[in-house]
């Protein structure tokens, strides 16, 4: 593997599905990924942000090579994704899922569970398996007496520790974190985010981490990325984004987070209406109909991304192209 300063890299990525409008309707196109343009660098964790629906998790399965990109390329540690097989991209990248309770076999052990990846890319020899599954238990703090053990008979936290060393018994360079804490009770989830931060620091990882937790994102990320609709309408280093955010719906976003002050209430969010149908997007900009800040012109024409401090912003109010226009 061709080692460079950047691990993950996404280059004109889209993915448009077909759906089905009933016996007569025919088909119309569902882009779920927009032309995204992303770069994870070496041990960084980037944060992806958004509503529901926005595309994160068709992102990671495309990352995953569980779903190919309708265009664009996406590469790993410089080498294209599509130059090579599903175990090719398995032995790089790895997920950790949202829900320890479905994303483990219940009817397998500890034991078979961690050495599953070992079996199907046949990387370590078999009387090899016993001490590095022993060795990855050791790492995400689980005792070697649950080696035997079957999930059903383990905790929410003790399970995610149990997917976190599957997912890591390959030694993968990059690890796809999609939602890994939000099944937990919150007192686990300092925990887990710990550990995974430990864990990035001893082995030399590299995270996307997928979340709506905002608060989550805030403690463990480097650079965050928001989306919607399909788009990375901003992103930036961490504490640029949540000191201040410069796109609209990256404020809206910030501003629903609950203030553990009660004197302040509920967050009103100033934005209108509902998600939009992605099936039908709104013409220019997508965001232009929730926008408090929308001008005829968001409404006529899609912005582009416009380099702002170490990062980019997807919005005619920062492009100096348009302000004129913005009046």
């Amino acid at each position: 593997m061709t080692e460079t300063g950047i691990a993950l890299e996404l280059s004109g990525v889209t993915k448009t599905y077909r759906i089905s409008q009933g016996l007569f309707g025919g088909s119309k196109p569902l882009r779920a990924l927009d032309n995204i343009s992303l770069q994870l660098r070496k041990g960084e964790v980037l944060g992806l942000v958004g509503e529901s629906g926005c595309g994160k998790s068709t992102l990671a399965k495309v990352l995953l090579g569980l779903e190919q990109p309708t265009n664009g390329e996406v590469h790993v540690y410089g080498q294209p994704f599509a130059s090579h097989d599903r175990k090719w991209i398995a032995r790089r990248i790895q997920p950790i899922f949202q829900d320890p309770y479905s994303s483990l076999n219940p009817r397998k052990t500890v034991r078979e569970i961690i050495t599953l990846p070992l079996r199907v890319h046949d990387v370590v020899e078999s009387r090899e398996w016993d001490k590095e599954v022993g060795g990855m238990l050791d790492l995400v703090g689980l005792p070697q007496r649950l080696i035997d053990a079957s999930p059903s008979q383990m905790s929410g936290g003790q399970r995610q520790r149990v997917a976190i060393a599957r997912a890591l018994i390959m030694r993968p360079k990059v690890v796809i974190c999609d939602e890994p804490t939000s099944a937990l009770d919150v007192s686990v989830q300092s925990q887990i985010l710990n550990l995974l931060m430990d864990l990035r620091d001893e082995l030399g990882l590299t995270y996307l981490f997928i979340s709506h937790n905002l608060a989550v994102v805030e403690h463990i990320a480097s650079r965050v990325a928001v989306m919607y609709l399909g788009r990375v309408v901003e992103q930036a280093p961490a504490d640029r984004i949540f000191d201040a955010p410069k796109h609209p719906y990256a404020s809206a976003l910030l501003d629903s987070i609950l203030t553990p002050d009660p004197s302040l209430g509920v967050p009103d969010v100033n934005m209108d209406g509902n998600f939009p149908n992605p099936v039908e997007p709104p013409s220019g900009c997508t965001f232009h109909p929730r926008c408090p800040s929308a001008t005829a012109l968001c409404s006529r024409k899609r912005p582009e991304p416009v380099d702002q401090d170490s990062g980019f912003v997807t919005c005619h109010l920062h492009d100096p192209a348009h302000q004129g226009e913005m009046a």
